[in-house]
């Protein structure tokens, strides 16, 4: 068994994969990392792991990983499933790496647009070469809020609602339309110039916002919730023990 640990801006993702099944999945608050971690490993006979960070891991933490299992780090170096065309590898983040051997795996030979809406949503194009060409960031939807509430002196916090309306009648939603009308008519948009252009064959949405925002896409689209840990257990799976 593998232990695949993805750690993001705002929460770490650890998943135990028995070849491609899932077996267990957790979301660990950052301070519970070593017990949760210690739990998972001490109920399944994990043989190796793979770590993907974009938020904070303290070296402790890792340390912790590095001692009970053979690790990989990932990074730009990491041998991956697909073609890395990106103009600055060092640059790409491994979660996006990771989005990306999830799809050379899951979708060969096909060409694909796969979007992660988190803390930013990312859109990635592979074409059906399996060869990643790029794609483009954006500020997620809790950014989106954030970034009205910090930067104007009245306006508040808002968590995402259950249902909001194209016109807002108050200002709450008012910026409900504004952020999730505009999030929906900005992916929308995008995958249309993606198939226009480039005639993609798949359209991939995962992260935390993926599974709220794929109900109301009017596009045709996938939604997987734990693409990147797929991705990151394929490339441990092809990495020597």
């Amino acid at each position: 068994m593998q232990l695949v640990i993805d750690v993001g801006n705002t929460r770490v993702k650890a998943g135990v994969f028995d070849t491609t099944m899932l077996k267990e999945m957790v979301v660990i608050d950052k301070g519970r990392f070593s017990e949760e971690i210690n739990r998972l490993a001490g109920s399944l006979p994990i043989k190796k792991a793979i770590i993907s960070s974009v938020g904070k891991l303290s070296d402790k933490q890792q340390r912790s990983i590095q001692l009970r299992f053979p690790t990989t780090i990932l990074s730009y170096t990491t041998p991956v499933p697909f073609e890395n065309l990106y103009s600055t590898p060092e640059t790409l983040g491994v979660d996006r790496i990771g989005l990306m051997a999830a799809f050379a795996k899951a979708y060969p030979e096909q060409s694909g647009l796969v979007i992660d809406a988190g803390s930013c949503i990312t859109y990635d194009y592979m074409n059906n070469k399996n060869q990643y060409i790029g794609g483009a960031i954006s500020p997620g939807i809790r950014l989106r809020y954030e970034a009205m509430h910090n930067y104007t002196a009245k306006l508040p916090l808002l968590d995402i609602p259950d249902n909001f309306s194209l016109i807002g009648e108050t200002t709450e939603t008012a910026m409900h339309s504004g952020v999730i009308k505009g999030v929906l008519s900005e992916i929308d948009g995008v995958i249309e110039q993606y198939k226009q252009e480039y005639n993609i064959q798949v359209v991939v949405i995962t992260g935390g916002n993926g599974e709220f925002l794929s109900k109301r896409l009017k596009n045709s689209i996938f939604a997987h919730s734990n693409f990147v840990l797929e991705g990151l257990n394929y490339i441990l799976t092809q990495t020597n023990d």
